[in-house]
């Protein structure tokens, strides 16, 4: 910066004014019309509004060095800790002291003050060396902040500058969209007693470090997300003293020096801040990571040894299990007729009636044949499939079940045998112990990174049907279905 100015934002302001093709070229006016954000940390710049001839003449002033677009950023959601080997006698939490006061700046679409995830209970005083706000905004003011909550902060004026005429429905840092809430509980949320997913997973949820502190940083906006807004909110949040930055987003196509989040989280790992950025959610196919920082811890979302599922009991006695998150009321005690059935024939479905359809998946059909017994207004689906891929189909809106080949050809020998065959179903049973975990889910990115071959590996985070906060008034849209829950993956 030349000794003239008194200040960067000085030098920036005076430079805009001097390229500017407007009449009203002062300072006070170049402020409210060009400026954007003057960053302190991230970099020595600024994002501004300028036409092409603006950018041209500004190249060749001194002290330029490089421009990048303003362009949209992509987002990338009980038992887990001990699947990650967390142990309360010995180990990472108690040297750790459960992450006490280290402080979580997450960089994300906000969040939901009032999720019990986030209540101060056992915390300490906030430690002297924060210097974060909890700003106030719609429907959010500075008493929903705590000891565990500690700061909340928003930017949008860079997603405002690519639409001046936008409003924006929730003014605030608090969260609309369930992201942001549920990634800052899963990394240090608060003890919550008899937490679950509709019945599922039922337990103490807590966050990796539940004594660990949480400062939001919302600049994912359901309007919009913008470069811009995430440089700000992480230039503020290296300024306020976090510790630890949480990225779930990330974008593509830019090499590592034209990157502006790879070059802030450069900045921030400069000054002693540990970086996390999710991979991404682009899987399964490899060269799709979106992060490929080498000074960023980059992860990738990997299965664990829980599973979700449904027990049948066939009218001959027989038991068998099948995968399901259906989270509706069902008599486990009731017995109803079950038949088999193309699934695939719609008209075939409607004709059974008050049944159980029994559908066979022989040619990767299985969401065609969901999408048939749904319509069908039968009992529910019983879907025999070699696909083991079926995280998605599991949160059904209508009773059913998925079993392997094995456990179903126990369905289809019994149906074959009997002249009336009937089966009792019971939902919301949890299994652990399972032995395919941990894996790579198979929407999580892989890589290489295709910007920087040298970063071929990432680290496989737990992340897969994760339980953690979420918001009371956001509905859960299980395929469409509406329901309400406190708690989500």
């Amino acid at each position: 910066m030349p000794k003239t100015f008194s200040s960067h934002r000085n030098w920036y302001l005076t430079t805009l004014a001097s390229i500017s093709n407007s009449v009203e070229t002062s300072i006070d006016s170049v402020s409210s019309s060009k400026l954007v954000y003057a960053y302190t940390n991230v970099i020595s710049g600024f994002s501004a509004t300028l036409s092409h001839a603006e950018l041209e003449s500004l190249r060749n002033f001194p002290g330029y060095v490089s421009s990048v677009k303003d362009t949209s950023a992509i987002v990338d959601t009980t038992h887990s800790y001990q699947f990650l080997g967390l142990n309360s006698n010995q180990g990472a939490w108690p040297e750790s002291d459960y992450g006490k006061d280290v402080i979580i700046g997450v960089v994300d679409t906000g969040v939901w003050p009032e999720s019990e995830s986030f209540r101060d209970d056992g915390m300490t005083d906030i430690p002297s060396r924060w210097k974060g706000e909890c700003e106030s905004g719609t429907q959010f003011n500075s008493s929903l902040c705590n000891k565990k909550l500690i700061g909340a902060r928003y930017f949008n004026k860079g997603l405002l500058a690519n639409y001046p005429n936008l409003t924006i429905t929730m003014n605030s840092a608090r969260d609309t969209d369930g992201h942001g809430t549920h990634t800052s509980s899963t990394a240090g949320g608060n003890y919550v007693e008899a937490a679950s997913f509709f019945g599922y997973a039922s337990g103490t949820s807590r966050g990796i470090a539940p004594k660990a502190r949480i400062a939001m940083y919302k600049a994912l906006w359901d309007e919009g997300v913008y470069l811009s807004d995430i440089l700000a909110a992480i230039d503020q949040a290296i300024m306020d003293g976090v510790d630890v930055l949480s990225l779930s987003l990330g974008i593509d196509g830019l090499p590592l020096y034209a990157d502006p989040v790879a070059i802030a989280t450069f900045a921030a790992v400069e000054k002693g801040i540990f970086v996390s950025a999710s991979s991404g959610n682009e899987g399964p196919y490899i060269g799709t990571l979106h992060n490929g920082s080498p000074w960023v811890l980059n992860v990738a979302a990997g299965t664990i040894v829980r599973q979700f599922e449904a027990s049948l009991t066939l009218g001959n006695g027989i038991s068998v299990t099948g995968l399901s998150l259906y989270p509706g009321n069902f008599s486990s005690s009731d017995v109803f007729p079950i038949v088999f059935v193309d699934c695939k024939n719609e008209k075939e479905l409607k004709k059974i009636g008050d049944k159980i359809a029994v559908c066979l998946d022989s040619n990767d059909k299985l969401t065609e044949q969901l999408y048939n017994v749904g319509n069908a207004k039968v009992i529910g689906g019983f879907f025999i499939t070699n696909n083991t891929d079926l995280e998605f189909f599991t949160e059904s809106r209508f009773p059913a079940a998925f079993f392997n080949l094995e456990e179903g050809q126990n369905i289809l020998d019994y149906i074959k045998k009997e002249s009336d065959p009937k089966a009792s179903i019971k939902f919301e049973q949890t299994r652990l112990g399972i032995k395919s975990a941990p894996k790579v889910a198979s929407y999580s990115s892989r890589g290489p990174s295709p910007i920087d071959d040298s970063k071929d590996n990432i680290n496989l985070g737990d992340g897969s049907q994760e339980i953690s906060g979420y918001l009371v008034s956001l509905s859960s849209w299980i395929h469409f279905e509406l329901l309400i829950k406190d708690f989500g993956f």
